[in-house]
């Protein structure tokens, strides 16, 4: 009873979440949706804080060590070499898709992922830092390697778009309707529709802000515009 009470409050808090936000959905509307009480949160969770650590860590820890196995897998195979950008972004973006498609509390999660990079508290900020850092190191120092003609900084911003656009996909497509009737039962399709999206943006020609900074201290170098897949 107690595990089903616990789970009950979770799943609450994730749907709440996705409707209202963090700072708008009290403890009062999640035990309500839960048809749990007050002490329950407090008995199982101890606070709302506490409890939306629990939200992000029942999926995200998961989907984390996903990322891992698959940037070992693909390291080892490599023995030294870089890898594909092509096998990065796969590694890192396809583990989301395929959570987001796998079931209704999987989609749930991304679009709460996905509303809480547009809507950060500190303390989620914080919290979703210290989560990710291990992740983000191990990509960051793939993408490096894999994409040595791409100016670092460049390269953070395209994956901050990146980002971007895996959460708007996951979030559902609404908007997308406004412009014409869509087939939305395909998962894969989804998957091979927003990977050649990734790839196409982290191949593209460097923006002529940076190609300049780029050039700037050999100014007859040509430098390169697009990464090698």
């Amino acid at each position: 009873m107690e595990t089903d009470t616990r789970s009950r409050i979770l799943a609450a808090a994730e749907d709440l979440f996705v409707q209202h936000g963090l700072d708008a959905t009290t403890l009062r509307m999640i035990t309500t949706a839960a048809h749990a009480n007050l002490a329950a949160v407090n008995y199982h969770f101890g606070s709302k804080e506490a409890l939306i650590e629990t939200v992000f860590r029942r999926r995200l820890t998961w989907l984390n060590d996903q990322r891992i196995a698959a940037l070992d897998a693909l390291e080892a195979e490599a023995k030294g070499a870089p890898l594909k950008p092509r096998q990065i972004v796969e590694s890192y973006f396809g583990v989301a898709i395929r959570l987001a498609a796998s079931s209704p509390g999987g989609r749930t999660f991304m679009r709460l992922l996905g509303r809480t990079y547009t809507e950060p508290s500190e303390f989620v900020r914080s919290f979703l830092a210290e989560e990710y850092a291990e992740v983000i190191a191990r990509y960051k120092a793939a993408f490096f390697k894999a994409l040595p003609d791409v100016p670092q900084e460049e390269f953070l911003w395209r994956f901050h778009f990146m980002m971007g656009a895996l959460s708007y996909a996951v979030s559902g497509v609404d908007a997308l309707r406004l412009l014409g009737p869509v087939d939305e039962s395909d998962p894969e399709a989804l998957y091979t529709r927003l990977m050649s999206f990734l790839i196409g943006g982290l191949r593209a020609p460097l923006p002529e802000i940076q190609s300049q900074a780029v050039r700037k201290p050999r100014a007859k170098r040509a430098t390169p515009d697009r990464a090698s897949d």
